[in-house]
């Protein structure tokens, strides 16, 4: 099984780098490229099939640690052989998966990701059985250790407990705020300092509005220091505290192949950027590049790649978006 779809021996495995905890989901995804989706009823021919670690926070820990930091993953699986081997993966990409809870009687998660020639993907998700819901087992201690805290909203418990923690203890902390559950994105939100939506997620947390006022409403939930929503191709829509209207981070233009886990990616290079100290509009474009990498190849980025993307870009300012009269 390969981390990510990525061949052994790029990237960076981050000895000595800033330290960032990523909390949350992790499933085996079982990859079949095709021409087309077609709609059911239907059989389509798989030209291609690949097996790898996927789901949300793993994709953020292994992009952390080829992009130069120390990853730290806590997440469940089941005591079984695709568990086993999700640990084995996490550990060969340089992840810390001692974390791990390993259930014993639970089956661990799956995907099905169908990619067409486009690089647009349909995903299915088996979300395991019996998967423990307490996170005492967790080594909370850890917190003090790191410079952000990634969750997601498949372990709404772990992932309250490690923001209150985290703000507890002054560590940043950053959410991937993907499609879920209204109460648990309304239960989450408010407890992190940074609440990255996908567009679906913004939706659900804020309904029937435009995302500007929906990034303006999770602001006012807490003591957030960004609210913000990756749009894709259209960039990424932003908002702190004290700025009059919502800017735009603009996307990285590539030809995408495969855009399974680039949001992934952007979340893990976005914690990454904050724990190494970066500053909002930095992070920002840092996390665009690496999730824009990961889309063109469908591959997870190493620092020296991200940094000669950066390093190729013209001075694009943030855009500035006009409130509607």
């Amino acid at each position: 099984m390969s981390g990510g779809g990525v061949s052994g021996g790029a990237g960076v495995k981050g000895q000595g780098g800033a330290l960032v905890i990523c909390v949350g989901q992790v499933v085996t995804d079982h990859t079949f490229r095709v021409d087309e989706v077609e709609p059911p009823p239907s059989k389509t021919t798989a030209r291609a099939y690949s097996m790898s670690v996927g789901g949300m926070a793993a994709n953020a820990a292994i992009a952390v640690a080829r992009l130069g930091g120390r990853a730290v993953f806590w997440g469940r699986v089941g005591r079984d052989e695709a568990g086993e081997e999700l640990r084995h993966a996490l550990e060969s990409e340089g992840v810390d998966a001692s974390g791990l809870v390993m259930a014993e009687g639970a089956r661990t998660p799956l995907s099905a990701v169908i990619v067409d020639k486009v690089g647009e993907r349909s995903i299915v998700t088996y979300r395991g059985e019996r998967l423990p819901t307490d996170p005492s087992a967790l080594p909370l201690d850890r917190l003090s250790e790191a410079g952000c805290v990634l969750c997601d909203p498949r372990w709404p418990e772990a992932a309250e407990v490690v923001f209150r923690r985290a703000r507890e203890a002054g560590v940043p902390s950053a959410m991937d705020a993907e499609k879920s559950e209204e109460r648990i994105l309304r239960q989450l939100v408010p407890l992190t300092d940074h609440a990255i939506f996908a567009k679906t997620g913004l939706t659900i947390f804020a309904p029937g509005v435009p995302p500007e006022e929906g990034l303006a409403r999770a602001l006012r939930t807490g003591p957030l220091k960004l609210a913000a929503v990756t749009l894709g191709e259209k960039g990424t829509l932003w908002l702190s505290p004290g700025m009059e209207a919502p800017a735009r981070r603009p996307a990285f233009p590539v030809d995408a192949t495969n855009t399974t886990g680039a949001g992934d990616v952007f979340h893990g290079a976005f914690a990454l950027a904050i724990a190494e100290g970066q500053g909002m509009e930095e992070a920002l474009r840092f996390a665009s590049a690496a999730g824009a990498l990961r889309a063109r190849d469908g591959r997870t980025p190493d620092r020296a790649m991200l940094e000669e993307l950066l390093a190729g870009e013209t001075d694009v300012p943030p855009i500035r978006v006009r409130r509607k009269a």
